[in-house]
């Protein structure tokens, strides 16, 4: 979308300056998350990185030392606690993994608070397959069944609401009397 469009489709200045800020809110947000996934993509692979790094020197500090027990078992210890490290660490990437793509598609599905939906959601019955979250386009149809206020109609996206200003009445109230008059017959009484 730019400005020339925008023009074409006979919006003012002020009009396309209003939908640009509005387009350009959406565009910042996404930008920042994939800035901050790019980031964590980076973090996680130094820490795969210092893993196989420890990993490797603890081998290589086996091979040297056989003849040491106490050594040798401290070693072990070592490679107990890289395990352990290893697999939190791969726990975290698959929830980040699967916090990404969950936004990713309720941002996709137009919902206005990812948070309201996400604590309607049952997340015990979506999984990560891949790339795609089995078993969320089932619940996200029932939600909007159910509470289609949680996501964005395409209707009042695609039609502006266009309001004059001044009084829709035209000055006169719901019956068509005009109370000033009777309060000036009153007086003049």
């Amino acid at each position: 979308m730019n400005r020339e469009e925008l023009k074409a489709l006979g919006l003012t200045d002020e009009q396309i300056d209003k939908v640009m800020a509005s387009h350009g809110k959406v565009v910042n947000s996404i930008k920042e998350k994939a800035d901050k996934v790019d980031a964590l993509e980076s973090q996680i692979n130094d820490y795969k990185q210092q893993i196989a790094d420890r990993d490797t020197q603890l081998a290589d500090l086996g091979e040297k030392v056989k003849d040491n027990e106490e050594l040798t078992a401290e070693i072990e210890r070592l490679k107990g606690e890289n395990a352990t490290t290893k697999s939190e660490l791969e726990k975290k990437l698959e929830q980040q993994a699967f916090d990404h793509k969950l936004e990713t598609a309720l941002a996709g599905a137009k919902v206005k608070n990812t948070k309201a939906v996400k604590a309607l959601l049952d997340m015990d019955m979506i999984k990560l397959d891949g790339d795609t979250l089995k078993g969320l386009d089932d619940q996200l149809s029932k939600l909007k069944e159910s509470d289609d206020y949680l996501f964005e109609s395409e209707t009042d996206s695609q039609t502006p609401q266009i309001v004059t200003p001044g009084n829709p009445n035209g000055g006169s109230n719901s019956s068509g009397d005009d109370p000033f008059v009777a309060k000036l017959a009153k007086y003049q009484n």
